[in-house]
This record gives C-alpha cells, structure tokens and sequence, in this order.
C-alpha cells in the first residue's frame, strides 16, 4: 500500500502541465484582462491629438472654440467614465457568470470589446466626441466583468499545485497590455494624429481571437459539477485540463467540497456579508483590494515623465525610456508566476507591500534633494522601477488569485463582486483625491502611500494564512478558529470526502472501492 501511495505522489509531481489548460488559460486571458491594460495606458499618447479633436468639434457645432474647462471636463471625463463602466461592469458579473459559466460570461464580455473599439475608433470621422465618452464607458463595463470573471475561470481549471501560476496569467496580461499600449503610442507608429483612432481599432482584435478560440476548451468542470450538476460534461472538462482519463478523484473532491458547503445554491452579496462562516476572509479580500489600488502605483504613472525630464533627459526621448516601466512590470510579473507556487502567495504579498514602502520612502528622500544633488533624479526613477517591480511580484496579481481561493463555489461570484467593487471604487478614489494630496503634500505624497503599504503588510502578516496547494475547503477551514465557528475535524471531512466517493465510485455489480480510493491523489 505504501508503495501505491509513494507512486501516487510521484505521477502527481511528475504530472505535465496540458496544453489545453495553458493555451485556456492564455487565451480567456488575452481577451479580458489584457484589453484592461492596454486600456490603462492607450489614452496617453493621444491625448493632446483627442483634446485637439474635441475642440475642433466644438468649433464645428457652436461656431467658437470651446473653453479651456470645457475642453478639460471632456478630456477628464474620457479618462475617469472608465472606471464608472467598471463599476457597472461589476455589478452585473454576480448574474452573468450564474446563468452563462465562466466561459460563457468571457465570451458574452467580448461584444462589449468590440462594439467599444468601433465607437472608439469612428468617433473622430463622426465628429462625434459622445463616441468616445460612451465607448470608454463601455469598455470600461468589459473591464468590470473580465476582472472578475477571469480570475474566477482561471482558479476554477487550475489543479491546487499550479493555481497561483495559472491564476498570474491574469496579471501577467495585465502587464503586456500596458507595455503594449506604450509601443504602440510610439510616435512612429500609432501615436500620430493621423492615426491615432487604430489605436482604440486594435481592441478588437483580441477580443475576436477570444471569441472564435475559448469556445474550442472546456467550461469550467466546477461550475459545471456544483451548479449546473452535468457530471458528463464536469468529467469531460477534467480530462482535457488534467490530460488523463481517471478524474474520479477530483469529481470526489468537489463533491467533497459540494457535501462540505451548508447551501449549494449561488448566495447573494447581503447573504455572503452577513455570514459569520466567512466574515474574515472578507475583511481580507476587501483589504487586500483596496491596498492594490490604494498603495500609490498610478501615482508614480503621474511622476514618471516629469522626474525622467528633472534627469535631463529630452523630450523627444522620454516616451523610449518610459518604455522601460512597462517592460519592468511585464517582467516582474513573469517572475512572480514562476516563483509563487515554491514561495507562496502571503510571503510574496508581505515582501511586495514592505519593499514598496521602503521605496517610497526613499524615492521621496530623492526627490527633496535632486535639485541639490545632480544624480540624484536618476536614483528618483531607479526608485520608481522598483517600485513597479515590487507591485508586480505580488501585490498586482495575487489578489485576485486569493480572491478565488478564500471562498468555496457558492460564495465565489459573491465575493468577486464585492472584490470588483473595492477595486473600482479605490481606483475613483486615487483618481479624483491624489490631486489634491500632491497639491498640499506635493513630494511628500508618497509617504501617505508608504503608510498604506504598511498597514497592508501588517494586516496580512497577522490574519493571512498560506493558500498554495491547498483545497478551498481546507483553505476554508484554516479561517474557523478567527471567525469563531466550528472546526471540522479530518474524520468529518474524509467522512464527507468518501460520500462523494461513494456516489461516484459504487456501480452495479462492483465490489468496495477502497482500494481504487487509496492509489489516487486529486489533482484540486
């Protein structure tokens, strides 16, 4: 028995990550949460040319140039109405992913892409700068839903000891959206004013690669066991992601988990903040989100030009050397899907949110003193490149990852909306009060976002426990003792695990499967 055992564990070890799991994970990817990048950085370069554009409409339609507030609410507006979209996106994603699944709620979600890119796009040969207001906050609501749909797909496919890489392919994306919104602005390709509406064109793009290559994989086979109760399709699913055909043991597992649940039924947002069982990894993911917006990352985006100018390095060049922000975060990123299941996700939070408020504090250190001290301003944006990378080795993706693995099948899209909702909320927040701290703090700004760091890393330290290669119920189960319910014990939990085993395992005409039971290892 020992040795069945022995060699259980070692074809687990030895189990090769599939292609078809890799290329799903790449792929819903490419289409949600890249698209949220490339929209975090797209509208820089045009900017001036989008600007020109409203007032020459104006012009046009009221026979004077607009103002110059008139001209700034639009230009303000256009940025800011995508995270109102969202919000809204947010709201919805809870309904979206009950009725269609992961997979369908992705797919659904690009149209939204889509049709945003064709307003976007047209929106100067129309003469139309509604166009542009209107598809912002459309894409806006595709990035509301990918955010959180996503990540929900990516941890539902994903076997325990892989999760948290799999679950980075969602920052990872993030990331190369971002650095590719940056090339494409380059002067000598997008960023002109002749062609500056192909850059709002190329959202399509991904979006119509999701949209005719996601429907070839699988949905994801929890949703499709525990909600939809198509255990044909649930096993179908497991095969293709796993790359084997004996899945009994993870069809167990999420019966396990189903058993384990005291609703199976999808529960509403006020059910899920008024559930003691639950309260703390709440608490958890709302802080753990509003530290990802709150912890100062668009706030060195805003720095970055000025202090690269204070270096003295030209004009001309700057947009090149800024280059390098989104090939550090890109690369940061890299890593930290590479190292967060040897390392964990709590030490990779912990580390991330600590050595983000010792940079602050000396970035802000530099900055007091460039004007003293002649080199001082390129060690203010080595200080920033830090920074970034610092954000993307864990606290730019992992949470979204713990956001699925706090939280059993039935609270999922739940706390994802509330997630969503931190998010989006936080990120209004720095856009519409970092003005006014930079105003009355100016350098010093920066210290306020070393203190949230701080109390960041000091809530984690104390209440988060470690997530990798660990089953949702047994993550579940690790927050009992503080949120002062029950602890099931391991005899009530193998009690429950063999119920599901039992369903599956007993046919007609079949003996015990306690053999069969003792040689498999479950994959989630």
């Amino acid at each position: 028995m020992k040795g069945e055992v022995k060699h259980s564990l070692q074809s687990k070890a030895t189990q090769p990550i599939t292609a078809c799991l890799m290329n799903a994970a790449f792929i819903s990817a490419l289409g949600s949460s890249y698209l949220y990048g490339y929209n975090l950085s797209v509208v820089n370069a045009p900017a001036m040319f989008i600007k020109s554009m409203y007032n020459r409409t104006w012009m046009e339609r009221y026979g004077q140039p607009a103002s110059t507030e008139t001209v700034t609410l639009l230009w303000s507006s256009t940025v800011s109405i995508f995270a109102i979209g969202g919000l809204l996106g947010t709201l919805c994603v809870s309904s979206m992913v009950k009725a269609l699944g992961r997979k369908g709620t992705l797919l659904l979600n690009n149209c939204f892409a889509v049709i945003a890119a064709v307003l976007l796009s047209l929106g100067e040969t129309a003469g139309s700068f509604e166009m542009l207001l209107v598809g912002r906050l459309i894409m806006g609501v595709d990035s509301g839903i990918a955010l959180c749909a996503l990540p929900m797909y990516l941890g539902e496919i994903s076997p325990r000891n892989i999760r948290g890489s799999i679950g980075q392919f969602n920052s990872i994306l993030i990331c190369l959206g971002v650095f590719t919104g940056q090339v494409l602005g380059l002067p000598q390709l997008l960023g002109q004013e002749s062609k500056w509406p192909f850059l709002f064109a190329f959202l399509a793009v991904p979006a119509l690669i999701q949209l005719c290559v996601l429907p070839f994989f699988p949905e994801s086979p929890r949703y499709l066991l525990m909600e939809r109760r198509d255990e044909a399709a649930a096993e179908k699913a497991f095969q293709r992601f796993l790359g084997k055909k004996d899945v009994s043991k993870e069809l167990e597992e999420v019966y396990a988990e189903g058993h384990a649940q005291s609703n199976l039924q999808v529960v509403s947002v006020p059910q899920l903040i008024r559930n003691p069982a639950v309260r703390w990894q709440l608490i958890t993911v709302i802080i753990t989100m509003a530290c990802y917006q709150l912890c100062g990352l668009n706030a060195i985006w805003y720095y970055t030009n000025g202090i690269l100018a204070e270096a003295g390095f030209a004009g001309n060049i700057i947009p090149y050397i800024t280059l390098s922000t989104g090939a550090v975060e890109t690369l940061a990123a890299i890593v930290s899907g590479l190292v967060i299941e040897r390392i964990g996700r709590r030490p990779l939070l912990i580390f991330g949110f600590s050595t983000m408020a010792v940079c602050f504090g000396f970035l802000t250190v530099f900055l007091n003193l460039q004007d003293r001290v002649s080199w001082f301003p390129y060690l203010s944006y080595v200080c920033i490149l830090a920074v970034i990378a610092c954000f993307c080795s864990g606290p730019g993706g992992i949470p979204f990852v713990l956001t699925g693995e706090l939280f059993e099948q039935s609270y999922r899209p739940a706390a994802f909306m509330i997630a969503g909702l931190v998010n989006w909320l936080s990120n209004f927040a720095v856009g519409l009060l970092f003005p006014f701290i930079q105003a009355a703090l100016q350098t010093y700004a920066f210290l306020v976002f070393a203190g949230v760091c701080i109390l960041g890393a000091a809530y984690l330290y104390t209440v988060l426990p470690e997530t990798k290669n660990k089953t949702f119920v047994e993550i579940s189960r690790s927050f009992a003792k503080i949120n002062k319910v029950p602890v099931q014990s391991p005899g009530d939990a193998r009690e429950l695990e063999l119920q599901g085993e039992l369903s599956l395992a007993i046919q007609p005409g079949q003996g015990s499967p306690k053999g069969k039971v003792t040689e498999m290892e479950s994959s989630f």
